[in-house]
């Protein structure tokens, strides 16, 4: 379980394809202090620690990992997001984020306003209908406010110290990222569909 609160970023040092998946190895601050299995979110996607030194750390990545997230398209020198497992007992200051990436969608905008930076993403359908006003989306790992719901799309508001702490400082218009809605929605939504039918 995560908070969706980023950690830190990391640097991507290689994605090195073998066969239907991949290896991964990030430069991060806090690789000395992992152990091999231990999971870490990366752009909010949840992958396991297979091995790591005082500097970097390297996770496996599956088939399905790569079809379904942003991850394949991650370059040498690229940030990432990262969060490591809530440890029980810790401070809860995000929401509910699993790791479990649902679909990807695309920055629109990213634009600055004054001090903060409004940022648009593009929602696939299935996204944006577990999405409302003021409610919870994780984008890249980041737990996120949304504060406009568009036909297609959802509206952030960013602040200085989230671009600061995160790889949107790097982030361009047209990049593709990980989207996980709120679990609590996609509970209802199913027991919705359930008594529709």
């Amino acid at each position: 379980m995560f908070t969706g609160l980023i950690e830190a970023t990391g640097k991507v040092l290689s994605l090195e394809s073998r066969g239907e998946q991949a290896r991964l190895v990030l430069e991060l601050p806090f690789a000395s202090e992992l152990e091999d299995g231990e999971s870490v979110a990366i752009n909010g996607c949840c992958l396991t620690v297979v091995e790591s030194d005082a500097t970097s750390a390297s996770f496996d990545i599956l088939r399905q990992t790569l079809t379904v997230t942003s991850l394949g398209g991650l370059e040498e020198g690229s940030l990432v997001n990262l969060e490591r497992a809530m440890l029980a007992g810790g401070r809860f200051g995000g929401h509910f984020v699993q790791g479990h990436v649902d679909a990807t969608g695309e920055i629109l905008d990213l634009s600055p306003h004054g001090n903060d930076h409004r940022l648009e993403i593009a929602l696939p359908p299935e996204i944006h209908r577990l999405c409302i006003d003021k409610g919870s989306l994780a984008i890249d790992g980041i737990s996120l406010t949304i504060a406009e719901l568009t036909e297609s799309s959802a509206v952030f508001w960013i602040i200085p110290h989230t671009l600061q702490e995160t790889h949107l400082q790097q982030a361009k218009v047209g990049q593709k990222v990980n989207l996980e809605a709120d679990v609590i929605a996609k509970h209802v939504a199913k027991l919705v569909g359930r008594t529709a039918l």
